[in-house]
């Protein structure tokens, strides 16, 4: 469910910018979404 939310995010932030250095940083911040999504999933196992 997580997963699916986070790709969701992700297709909407790209979708939104217009340049190749905004698309970089929209991917840096799916990209910690992510990890900081992992790192939760990891710590209630």
């Amino acid at each position: 469910m997580i997963r699916a939310i986070l790709v969701g995010l992700a297709v909407f932030t790209l979708a939104a910018c217009e340049t190749t250095k905004g698309a970089g940083k929209d991917i840096e911040k799916a990209g910690d979404a992510i990890q900081e999504a992992a790192t939760d999933v990891q710590q209630n196992i």
